[in-house]
């Protein structure tokens, strides 16, 4: 098993990087393919969020192909690339894939989208053939921890988002949203969850924009708010106080000319942006504009900060248990490497000892049914006893990094590289994963 994590997220890698390898659900398709084509890739998975962008993979080497499928795919070179690239492998890759679908190693620790964005990015990769079966079994098994870790730790309560942060930005900025017009670019999830919000606080007017008019209505008609058409959003946004982009639009929205033309029309009344979305949408040019106040992704992160600060006990707990299951996930995993070396072994004593008792029956006669009940049960027994040190120590090896090593020693040892019993190894992989799956 080699699982391998290569990525970079909002603790390694500044915005400027960061939107650079952002990624489109639109584009993983052809992405996953791409990493795929890399001989050692057995299987991969790409996860692209306003925080993080990650390449994770089973590869049969230790070699650099996901730094090079990163370099080579979003044609950043690779001496701005590695000083901000985070590597795992193995352990540790298993670890990091079941914190981050925890909200564990998120920007607003305990907030839910992430886990969603998780099993987005799986089914993306499901449907492109890209998952190797250990990879399907290691994402769904994290899908499992994150559900236990909200469960049973309150990490997840009064658990704020990115977007309700960015409300809580725009509140401190305002003092007050009542009679406050606020403009939301873009109607996917991270809008819905600020629309939310800002009704919770009783903002005033809300007008909602987005290239899909459609889903900017029914966003609009949910919160009572107003929807524009994208073709009229510089006309409009003037009446805004505070617009927070959320667009998954790959090009900046607003631009320092737009910003001159809208503090005109507001008789250079203060306007705010909160951008966040990756890549930016709102030009940080337009912060020179007196007048004109620009907040992307990564100055929110004091307040989020304060967040997290409250509720480190709960992730404490959180962190236990995720460690826990780690160590369960990499057991039994373990115990499915040794379990095709453990059947073969088994079926090839049986095979040695039924041929000695058919050749022993050919000098010794005819034998009654006592005298077969009893050579049956001798030789059973001296095979038992035989198998039992081999068996245990592959038990015990399968307990940590030895089993690798192991296996080859005991398979070349007992001949039986080549005797898999594919039936029956089929039958007891089966019944270890009902039982590890439970």
């Amino acid at each position: 098993m080699n699982i391998q994590v290569i990525g970079v997220n909002h603790h390694s890698a500044p915005l400027e990087l960061r939107e650079k390898l952002a990624i489109s659900e639109r584009q993983l398709p052809e992405a996953l393919t791409q990493l795929c084509r890399h001989p050692a890739v057995a299987g991969g998975m790409i996860l692209s969020t306003c925080n993080r962008v990650e390449v994770i993979a089973e590869s049969a080497s230790e070699g650099a192909e996901l730094c090079n499928f990163l370099h080579n795919y979003f044609g950043v070179p690779l001496p701005d690339l590695q000083p901000h690239l985070y590597e795992y492998r193995r352990r540790d890759a298993i670890h990091h894939i079941f914190r981050v679908a925890s909200s564990l190693d998120s920007m607003v620790v305990g907030e839910p989208q992430i886990l969603g964005q998780v099993k987005e990015a799986y089914a993306i990769a499901r449907a492109a053939g890209a998952m190797s079966p250990l990879l399907d079994r290691l994402l769904t098994r994290s899908f499992a921890v994150a559900k236990k870790v909200r469960t049973e730790t309150s990490v997840g309560s009064s658990a704020v988002s990115v977007a309700s942060v960015a409300v809580e930005l725009a509140q401190e900025m305002l003092g007050s949203l009542a009679n406050k017009c606020v403009y939301l670019v873009g109607a996917g999830e991270m809008s819905e969850l600020a629309a939310r919000h800002l009704r919770a606080r009783r903002a005033g007017s809300i007008f909602v924009s987005s290239r899909n008019y459609d889903r900017a209505t029914q966003l609009a008609q949910s919160i009572h708010g107003k929807a524009v058409h994208y073709e009229e959003i510089y006309e409009t946004c003037a009446l805004a106080d505070i617009v927070i982009s959320a667009s998954a639009a790959p090009h900046i929205i607003f631009r320092r000319e737009h910003g001159e033309r809208l503090l005109a029309r507001r008789r250079n009344r203060p306007m705010f942006f909160i951008d966040i979305s990756v890549p930016r949408t709102v030009d940080p040019e337009m912060n020179r504009l007196e007048g004109i106040f620009v907040y992307d992704i990564d100055d929110l992160q004091q307040t989020v900060a304060e967040h997290t600060a409250k509720r480190r006990k709960e992730a404490e707990r959180a962190e236990a248990i995720v460690a826990a299951e780690v160590e369960r996930f990499r057991s039994n995993l373990q115990t499915l490497d040794i379990v095709p070396t453990i059947v073969s072994l088994q079926q090839r004593m049986e095979n040695i000892r039924k041929s000695e008792i058919a050749r022993a029956r050919s000098r010794l006669g005819r034998l009654s049914v006592e005298q077969e009940a009893a050579l049956d049960a001798i030789t059973r027994s001296i095979v038992n006893k035989l198998m039992h040190s081999p068996i245990s120590a592959l038990k015990t090896a399968a307990r940590d990094e030895e089993v690798g090593t192991l296996l080859p020693v005991v398979e070349r040892l007992f001949d039986i590289a080549e005797t898999k019993a594919a039936d029956s190894v089929a039958g007891a992989i089966q019944n270890v994963l009902n039982v590890s799956s439970a």
